[in-house]
């Protein structure tokens, strides 16, 4: 675990901010493969990933205030300085929007342009997920006895009775630290499962019909998030499940929605296009 990479002078490098470049530039890479396959100039990848970085990273910070705001407003300078705290969904939600807002501009069909970004968009968050492994933001997992569990005693977030929990017998959070104590590797799991439909989109990207890979996104990165959040330690907040698995639910529900209203339109879409040739 290497929280912090080097410093240079003020300038403090950190893992997980150099994970998520190497998951910007993947992503460029990814995405201008795309546009050339389908004759769509490059520029356009190069402006759905600048703008969809910049606005995911303060789309995440400023979701993840609101969602902590006692501790921010105690010290407001780690809004901008903290190496930790961003939140995935505010990321996305921010990234969605400003992706919406490129495809737009180039004039390139917005379901195009979703299906185009979302097996680069699962693989950006698998190095994201490596980021907080190698940070210890404090993604981790309940306290466990498995082979594969493990200890992060250099934590970014620290390691102790405030950051290591359990769950006790009414779903709430408490104290789960003692000597010794190793827990789930959360961000582990997620990559793997991120890789693993990563490698189910870009499988199909070819032949499947418009909307189908958001819709997959939407269902199988809801799916994954919501089964490793049994795991996390994240607050329950309504029927024993956590703030990121409703939202999950709310993923994977529009998913299923995607998938049935593009697989509607798709004969009237090709009957209008036979019509126009």
């Amino acid at each position: 675990m290497i929280p912090v990479l080097l410093h240079l002078g003020p300038l403090t490098i950190y893992s997980y901010g150099l994970m998520m470049a190497l998951g910007f530039i993947t992503g460029d890479f990814l995405l201008t493969r795309e546009c050339n396959r389908r004759g769509i100039s490059p520029d356009f990848a190069n402006a759905v990933v600048v703008w969809g970085a910049i606005s995911g990273i303060v789309g995440s910070r400023i979701y993840d205030i609101f969602d902590n705001w006692p501790y921010y407003a105690s010290d407001p300078w780690s809004m901008v300085f903290s190496g930790s705290g961003f939140v995935w969904y505010g990321g996305l939600i921010a990234g969605l929007i400003s992706t919406a807002v490129i495809a737009r501009r180039y004039q390139v069909r917005i379901l195009t342009t979703f299906d185009m970004c979302a097996p680069a968009l699962i693989l950006g968050q698998a190095f994201g997920r490596m980021g907080c492994q190698l940070s210890g933001d404090g993604d981790w997992g309940l306290p466990s006895t498995l082979p594969w569990a493990m200890a992060y005693p250099h934590a970014i977030v620290g390691w102790s009775a405030r950051t290591v929990l359990r769950l006790d017998a009414h779903d709430q959070l408490v104290a789960g630290y003692f000597p010794g104590v190793r827990v789930h590797p959360a961000p582990i799991y997620e990559v793997l499962l991120y890789i693993a439909i990563f490698a189910l989109m870009w499988s199909i990207r070819k032949s499947a019909p418009e909307g189908r890979l958001l819709s997959l996104y939407l269902i199988l990165a809801g799916l994954a998030r919501f089964m490793v959040e049994f795991v996390r330690i994240n607050p329950r907040v309504m029927y024993g499940l956590s703030e990121a698995q409703l939202i999950s639910i709310v993923m994977m529900i529009g998913g299923v929605a995607v998938w049935y209203l593009t697989a509607a339109r798709a004969p009237v879409r090709a009957a209008t296009q036979a019509i126009r040739a």
